[in-house]
């Protein structure tokens, strides 16, 4: 799992900001989801692709234990399954030969790199959604919003990987779209700390209220 480290005068600033430590201090779990995001065996399988990493399979447990909260609280669950598809920018610009070749035919859906990681645990009244842009919210990368809005959901939880790919860009759009959003800093993961605490750093400031999965379990029962 990684080491969160937040500089003192991020946190510093964030409460002159807006006086308080956190920016949620109450959630009604009804009108909450958790968004599970791309947790499948295709980046949590050792050695499955070069997509694989190896962080987001510590966060597990944490998921596991957020998911059942918000389910007793009456809240949602929502897992996201990426499946990299025609995105030839991306691959001309971002990745070395051999990249679209590999993460295509191993995250496409119906094969196993598709599939949730073994470890996660979901339910059959969770929402599944498949997505193929790094932000579910963009347009026409999943019906995600739609379905949420279905259900009156106003706040989010994000959780999964990576945390700065697909989490953050979800987070970022789901916050312009008027969503409530909760990032979990020992939910998400990356390959690195480095990586990792940028990314909570950024979105903590003015996307999302950053919270841990302890806490965050405490929120959900009070709510």
């Amino acid at each position: 799992m990684h080491t969160v480290s937040i500089p003192d005068f991020i946190l510093e600033a964030n409460q002159r900001r807006r006086g308080r430590v956190h920016a949620l201090e109450r959630i009604d779990p009804r009108r909450t989801a958790l968004l599970v995001i791309d947790m499948q065996h295709a980046w949590l399988e050792p050695g499955f692709s070069m997509l694989e990493i190896p962080a987001a399979r510590t966060i597990v447990d944490n998921i596991n234990r957020i998911a059942a909260a918000l389910r007793d609280a009456g809240g949602t669950v929502a897992f996201t399954q990426h499946a990299w598809g025609d995105w030839p920018e991306f691959y001309d610009m971002f990745t070395r030969p051999g990249f679209r070749e590999d993460v295509i035919p191993k995250t496409a859906p119906g094969t196993p790199g598709h599939e949730l990681w073994k470890g996660i645990r979901a339910e059959p009244g969770d929402l599944r959604v498949v997505k193929n842009r790094p932000s579910a919210f963009i347009q026409g990368s999943s019906d995600l919003d739609a379905r949420l809005r279905a259900r009156g959901i106003d706040t989010l939880i994000i959780t999964g990987t990576l945390t700065n790919a697909c989490c953050e860009a979800s987070a970022r759009d789901a916050a312009a779209l008027n969503y409530k959003v909760i990032f979990v800093g020992d939910a998400t993961a990356t390959r690195s700390d480095v990586e990792h605490n940028a990314a909570l750093i950024n979105v903590m400031q003015f996307v999302a209220d950053l919270w841990m999965t302890d806490e965050l379990i405490g929120l959900i029962g009070r709510g």
